[in-house]
C-alpha cells in the first residue's frame, strides 16, 4: 500500500537571546575551573573534592550544551529543526539566537557526485542553510522535437525563490535540483505541443509567442514546485533555435518563404503602378493608346519595375511600327 505524504505546517519560533546564553555558557565552562581545582589545593576532605569534580563536570558539560544550542541567522536565510525526530519550528528573522541544543537543524543536502572507474558513484554530502533570496535557474539548453516533429534546441531562464523553507527541506531531498529537473520535464512537455513556426500568422508557435509560452511554462512550472515551497518569479526562453542537423535546411526554407512574399508584394505595388499610369494618360488625353500599344507599355513597365537591375533606356527615334 502506497504511504500518502505527510505534509507539516509551517511553525515560526524565535529563539532566545544569543549573547545572554553565550555569556552564561562562558560563565558555567569558567566557574567550573575553580571546582576542580580550589579543592585540591585547598586540601579538602575528599567527599569534598569529589562533589566539587562533579560540579565542575556538570557545570562544563552544560556550558558547552549552551554553547552548542547558538545559531546565527542572516538575511534572507532559514533554518528548520527538528526535536527527537519531529518537526519542531523554523527560524526566519535574522540575527543570534539560542535554540534547545537538542533541536537537530534540518539542512537541505547538497549532492555532489564523482564517477568511478568502474562506472559506480560516489555521493558527498554538503549542508548549509537554505537561503530566501531571488535566485536564478539556467537551465541548460535542451534538444526536443516540436509539435511538427523538427528537432529544435531550447533553453529557459527561471527566477525562483523559496517561501516555504520548511516544505523545501522535509517534502524534497534536494530542492535545487527538484527545481531543475521538473524545469526540464515542463519545457520537454510545453516544446512539444508548439510549431516553431509556421505560415499561419494566427497559430501560436515558438518564435512569435515567446511571451505566451513563458507564461505557460511559469504556471506548469509553479504547480509542480509547489510541494517544495518554492515560488516560481518568472520563466524566460534564453535560447530557440533549429538543431544543428537542420539548421540549414531550415534557413534555406525562410529564406525562399521570404523572397516569395518580397516578389508578391512588388509584383502587386507594380500592377497598382501601371493601372495608375494608363488611367493618368487616359485622362488627360496625352496620348492614343491602342490595345497592342498599351500591352507593350504594361510589358516594359513590369519588365522595369520588377527587374531586379536598373532599366537601361532606350530611345525610339522612329514609329513603334
Amino acid at each position: 500500500m502506497k504511504e500518502k505524504q505527510i505534509n507539516v505546517e509551517e511553525k515560526e519560533i524565535t529563539g532566545k537571546p544569543g549573547f545572554l546564553m553565550l555569556l552564561i555558557g562562558i560563565a558555567g565552562i569558567l566557574l567550573s575551573l575553580p571546582c576542580f581545582v580550589l579543592p585540591a589545593v585547598l586540601r579538602l576532605p575528599v567527599v569534598v573534592i569529589v562533589l566539587g569534580a562533579i560540579l565542575g563536570a556538570v557545570l562544563i558539560t552544560g556550558g558547552v550544551l549552551i554553547l552548542c544550542g547558538l545559531h546565527v541567522i542572516n538575511p534572507n536565510e532559514a533554518l528548520v529543526f527538528a526535536l527527537f525526530g519531529q518537526y519542531y519550528g523554523t527560524i526566519k528573522r535574522p540575527g543570534f539566537y539560542w535554540i534547545n541544543p537538542f533541536c537537530g537543524a534540518l539542512n537541505p543536502t547538497v549532492k555532489t557526485h564523482v564517477v568511478s572507474g568502474n562506472g559506480g558513484i560516489s555521493y558527498t554530502s554538503l549542508s548549509k542553510k537554505i537561503s530566501t533570496k531571488i535566485l536564478t535557474l539556467n537551465n541548460e539548453q535542451q534538444k526536443v522535437n516540436d509539435q511538427l516533429g523538427n528537432p529544435i534546441e531550447i533553453g529557459t531562464i527561471v527566477i525562483w525563490q523559496v517561501t516555504n523553507p520548511t516544505k523545501a527541506v522535509l517534502n524534497v531531498e534536494n530542492y535545487k535540483s527538484y527545481l531543475s529537473i521538473q524545469c526540464d520535464a515542463i519545457t520537454r512537455n510545453i516544446a512539444r505541443c508548439y510549431p516553431y513556426d509556421t505560415n499561419d500568422d494566427d497559430e501560436k508557435t515558438l518564435r512569435s509567442s515567446t511571451q505566451e509560452v513563458a507564461e505557460i511554462l511559469k504556471k506548469e512550472l509553479q504547480e509542480k514546485v509547489e510541494n517544495a515551497g518554492i515560488t516560481v518569479l518568472e520563466v524566460r526562453i534564453s535560447r530557440l533555435a533549429y538543431a544543428t542537423e537542420i539548421a540549414s535546411a531550415m534557413l534555406q526554407r525562410q529564406q525562399a518563404a521570404a523572397i516569395i512574399d518580397a516578389r508578391q508584394k512588388i509584383v502587386e505595388g507594380a500592377v497598382s503602378m501601371v493601372d495608375m499610369a494608363l488611367q493618368k494618360l487616359s485622362e488627360n488625353d496625352i496620348v492614343e493608346l491602342d490595345e497592342e500599344r498599351k500591352a507593350a507599355m504594361v510589358s516594359n513597365l513590369l519588365v522595369v519595375l520588377c527587374g531586379n537591375k536598373d532599366a537601361q533606356p532606350i530611345v525610339n527615334s522612329g514609329s513603334i511600327y
